[in-house]
């Protein structure tokens, strides 16, 4: 090796080297889950599979609204509106959630129940976020992974925090109190959400385009998944008194 190339690569700015590893670290995950992302990806990339899929979610959204006006009109507004984006989000999945932990005619609450309930609730919010930030980082502006995953945590955060810090505020909590409220109960539930959310969809799709079905199944795919993974996180943080969780629905029948 010539002295001038030596002297070269001794010379290469230092800030190059956590880039690297960066890099390295995202390649050596993608390795880890390639048997994973080569039988997933065929299979969301399938017009037909997306057909489907909208259809299911549209026949979630028609039982749910049928129950909640037949059946569970004393179901608070926001809650509502959770289960709405839940079951738009996850369908069957968001539905069988709803069915068995969100209306009024369940037997007797649980903490398995509440855990449901309150991640259902973080999850309408962050999941608002995550699609937001996605669709315009990856979607419109074309960012490299590392710019996509920030722009969409950030979103999910703001969206998840304003779905708890809105309703408290509107309780004649004051904005600060309302803040620390939310950033001390949501925090952990939505960084472990969003690490499995946004980690599944760049897996997946950190190339689709907004035209592609890849690029939709693998984010409502991701979506569900944040959600499984956020439940036990909520349940123990409601389990140790962090998160009251929320309310009882046979209480209110």
């Amino acid at each position: 090796m010539s002295e001038f190339v030596v002297e070269t690569i001794a010379s290469a700015p230092a800030v190059d080297a956590p880039v690297a590893a960066t890099g390295g670290i995202v390649r050596a995950i993608e390795r880890a889950f390639e048997p994973i992302r080569e039988v997933l990806r065929p299979i969301l990339s399938n017009p037909t599979v997306l057909a489907v899929w909208v259809a299911i979610v549209a026949l979630s959204l028609g039982v749910l609204w049928w129950d909640l006006r037949e059946h569970n009109r004393a179901i608070g507004s926001l809650m509502k509106f959770v289960w709405t984006l839940t079951v738009a989000y996850s369908g069957p999945l968001g539905l069988t959630v709803y069915w068995y932990t969100g209306r009024t005619q369940i037997d007797h609450d649980s903490l398995w129940k509440r855990g449901f309930r309150s991640t259902s609730h973080c999850y309408s919010g962050c999941g608002a976020g995550e699609i937001v930030g996605i669709t315009l980082a990856q979607g419109i502006l074309g960012l490299g992974v590392v710019a996509v995953a920030g722009v969409t945590f950030a979103l999910a955060y703001v969206f998840g925090f304003a779905l708890t810090v809105g309703p408290l505020m509107q309780d004649g909590v004051g904005f600060k109190e309302a803040f620390v409220d939310a950033l001390w109960s949501e925090t952990p539930s939505i960084t472990l959400m969003e690490i499995a959310a946004i980690g599944t969809d760049l897996l997946l799709a950190s190339q689709a385009a907004m035209g592609e079905t890849l690029f939709w199944l693998a984010l409502a795919f991701s979506l569900s998944i944040g959600f499984l993974v956020a439940w036990p996180v909520n349940v123990g943080l409601v389990s140790f008194g962090v998160k009251e969780g929320m309310s009882d629905p046979s209480q209110m029948d």
